[in-house]
């Protein structure tokens, strides 16, 4: 069977969220009209494991526009949707992905989708390529290269190219600047407040927050908080990070010494155990827990169930858990990733630019891969600024150009002062 859905019978609620976010993604629409004349991918197969939901959905048309035959699964267990899953069936595509799926259900998704021998994979955190140099190794020796979406898979890549694992090769476009500076600032600034927001019900002026994690996206978090009316602080294990955050403006300290101060706490550090049995002693009764980084490991849920008398959930995606002493602690979206598990993700217009990044980075890899040394490799400047630009004609805005003499003087050796 080429599909495993929920429900092929929810299609058309799907095909309305892809048809709204293709209005609102100019940049993935051009790249579209130039596959659509070229055919870069015809016959090639593509998998793709990226958190399944419409702007995901999108992206994958688009690959099929170009001519490839593409399969498709979720990146997290929770943040698939089951209608927009369905959807892209009438497409032509092959699914593989439901909501809330079980960790076996999981993993089967991401085998099925490797089962139909990708010579491209796009991925989100890395969970297809280890796949594919674990179990699935039998199927990574068709595989001319791939592109990884986010900060966590880069990581794991670089780890893997530094043991001299790495079996093909594959770009980081979550390094590129028009991934980073938005994508990771104000798409994960906006969609994680949105996600908290509508799950809780609950007012953020006035209330302190903790980031844990001062990067692109803990920048975003906490410039987001602060137009919202809190008081932030900043946990960080970077010394330079740590002085940004503090001449942003921004308390930094400790997650020690923050435990007792914050009523909301997001990690977004990519490491596990950032808040354990120790911070939960300390915290307010009502505090509020989310976690935004890939993984749901960054708060320790185990230590929270052994530190609780006990736990119900109380509204969906809020779990209670009860303290000995009285105090009431509130896990958001079972510590997954609260913008997706707990919501939509980024705004479309973000995501335009960062799937933009993707199907260039996509035809790049079919296009040069097999003559590549199997490492991690950057966005190039070529692709990066071909997506700026799209995007800034879509804005209808235009920026200054500079003239020889201008290029010569910046970039010569002969002038004077």
């Amino acid at each position: 069977m080429d599909y495993i859905v929920r429900d092929i019978g929810l299609a058309p609620s799907g095909r309305l969220k892809i048809d709204w976010v293709k209005e609102h993604m100019p940049v993935l629409n051009e790249i579209r009209r130039e596959f659509e004349e070229t055919k870069p991918f015809q016959g090639v197969k593509i998998a793709v494991s990226i958190h399944l939901e419409a702007k995901t959905a999108y992206l994958a048309k688009v690959l099929k526009a170009g001519g490839a035959e593409v399969a498709i699964t979720g990146s997290n267990p929770l943040s698939t949707q089951d209608d927009v899953a369905a959807a892209l069936l009438d497409d032509g595509i092959k699914v593989f992905a439901w909501y809330n799926a079980t960790a076996e259900e999981y993993k089967e998704h991401l085998v099925k989708v490797l089962e139909t021998k990708p010579e491209i994979v796009i991925d989100d955190g890395g969970d297809l390529v280890n796949l594919l140099h674990n179990e699935c190794s039998h199927l990574a020796g068709q595989v001319i290269g791939g592109c990884e979406e986010t900060t966590t898979g880069v990581m794991r890549l670089k780890a893997m190219e530094k043991a001299g694992l790495l079996k093909f090769p594959m770009m980081a476009v979550n390094d590129a600047f028009c991934k980073y500076l938005f994508d990771n600032r104000y798409g994960t600034g906006e969609s994680v407040w949105t996600g908290i927001m509508r799950t809780t019900n609950l007012i953020v002026a006035g209330k302190t927050v903790v980031v844990a994690g001062y990067g692109w996206c803990g920048k975003g978090i906490a410039m987001k908080a602060r137009g919202l009316g809190a008081r932030v602080i900043i946990t960080e294990i970077d010394p330079i990070k740590a002085i940004e955050a503090h001449m942003d403006g921004f308390r930094v300290m400790s997650m020690d010494e923050a435990a007792g101060l914050g009523d909301v706490f997001i990690t977004v550090t990519g490491c596990k155990d950032v808040i354990r049995g120790r911070h939960y002693a300390k915290m307010k009764n009502g505090a509020l827990l989310a976690n935004a980084g890939h993984f749901d490991v960054e708060i320790n849920k185990p230590e929270l169930k052994e530190s609780s008398a006990g736990s119900r959930v109380v509204r969906q995606n809020i779990e209670e858990f009860a303290m000995p002493d009285g105090r009431k602690l509130y896990l958001l979206a079972e510590g997954r990733l609260v913008n997706l598990a707990a919501g939509d993700g980024h705004p479309a217009e973000i995501m335009d630019m960062s799937f933009a990044l993707q199907a260039l980075s996509a035809r790049h890899m079919l296009e040069n891969g097999r003559n590549l040394e199997k490492r991690v490799y950057r966005v190039t400047e070529e692709i990066d600024k071909r997506v700026a630009e799209i995007k800034l004609k879509s804005l209808g805005m235009g920026i200054d150009r500079l003239t020889p003499e201008q290029e010569e003087y910046l970039y010569g050796w002969e002038h004077g002062e």
